[in-house]
């Protein structure tokens, strides 16, 4: 077990691409299996969050609460700004079609829970990514009010804010849990162990997205009209790390530039499925699925563009 999981740790990229494969595949060759595995998606969410803050560990959790001034302000520009200003947008020209709901619920959402390891796949700093996501998933019952208020079809903001405060009890416990297991001992924190850590995360991110890719496949073998959304949403996704990272970088925020960036652009979409009227949840299923396409080739695609802006002079250095 334990090699399977360096295995898994050295080559995460590649577990993610074979994930998003098979996923896709399977929706096509047999859509009742596909269908059958969403039920795995809820727990390991929450059991990548929770994995996520083991490897961190207390002193990992400290040194992301020093930075959470600034972090706020982040999560208030993409959760709130961005999106409202989209809506804004849509309600003057008049756009309301799937794909023009689907880029608002993107920028409104909280970060992705595995966005921490994502960070860690591409070569960036999880903590700045795990600080993002605890106060994006925190502060999304307040920052999705405006963003459904300007968008009636939505539903009902209070829908959402009560789904988000149950996930916020989750993500309590399955945080407490991890740190009280590391200061306790329970689990060391040598490089092994954090190794280990990460390939279980790989193995995990890449089951959950064979369980969310199931209604993809089909669709992308009808083809037609899908590919244009799927190339909409990657467009989306990595527009929004390109350019968030480009603007943390310009700000100083050298090191936090391709963690900042990659929660930019993976938002927990699929956390909506289940608040949204029935109706409009169908209609957005593919567009939310397309999207997970560009999440898992984050590590494959974005790593060398972050290691490029790692290697840019810094501010500090250019002045």
């Amino acid at each position: 077990m334990g090699g399977m999981l360096d295995y898994c740790a050295r080559h995460g990229r590649g577990v993610l691409v074979a994930g998003l494969v098979a996923g896709i595949a399977l929706g096509i060759a047999a859509p009742s299996v596909a269908e059958a595995g969403r039920a795995l998606i809820a727990p390991m969410v929450v059991l990548l969050l929770f994995l996520a803050v083991l490897r961190l560990g207390p002193e990992g959790v400290r040194a992301g609460l020093r930075g959470i001034g600034s972090a706020l302000g982040v999560t208030l520009v993409l959760q709130l700004l961005l999106p409202v200003v989209a809506a804004l947008a849509l309600l003057l020209l008049g756009w309301h079609g799937a794909a023009a709901l689907g880029v608002v619920l993107v920028l409104c959402a909280a970060p992705l829970t595995g966005c921490p390891n994502i960070a860690i796949m591409s070569g960036g700093d999880p903590v700045p990514a795990l600080r993002q996501l605890v106060l994006g998933t925190t502060f999304l019952p307040l920052t999705v009010i405006p963003v459904f208020a300007l968008v009636p079809a939505f539903g009902e903001p209070a829908q959402v804010a009560a789904i988000v405060l149950r996930l916020l009890g989750v993500i309590a416990l399955a945080g407490g849990l991890a740190l009280f297991l590391r200061l306790r001992g329970v689990v060391p924190g040598h490089d092994r162990a954090l190794r280990r850590m990460d390939g279980l995360a790989s193995l995990i991110l890449g089951v959950v997205v064979v369980a969310i890719m199931g209604a993809v496949g089909p669709a992308l073998a009808d083809g037609g009209s899908v590919w244009g959304l799927l190339a909409l949403a990657m467009a989306l996704n990595f527009g929004l790390q390109a350019g968030v990272a480009l603007l943390a970088r310009a700000a100083g925020s050298d090191s936090a530039a391709a963690p900042l960036g990659i929660v930019a652009g993976n938002r927990n979409i699929a956390l909506f499925l289940s608040v949204l009227p029935a109706s409009l949840a169908d209609e957005l299923l593919l567009f939310i699925g397309l999207y997970q396409i560009p999440m898992y080739l984050t590590p494959l695609v974005m790593t060398r563009f972050y290691r490029w802006l790692a290697g840019r002079p810094s501010i500090a250095a250019r002045q």
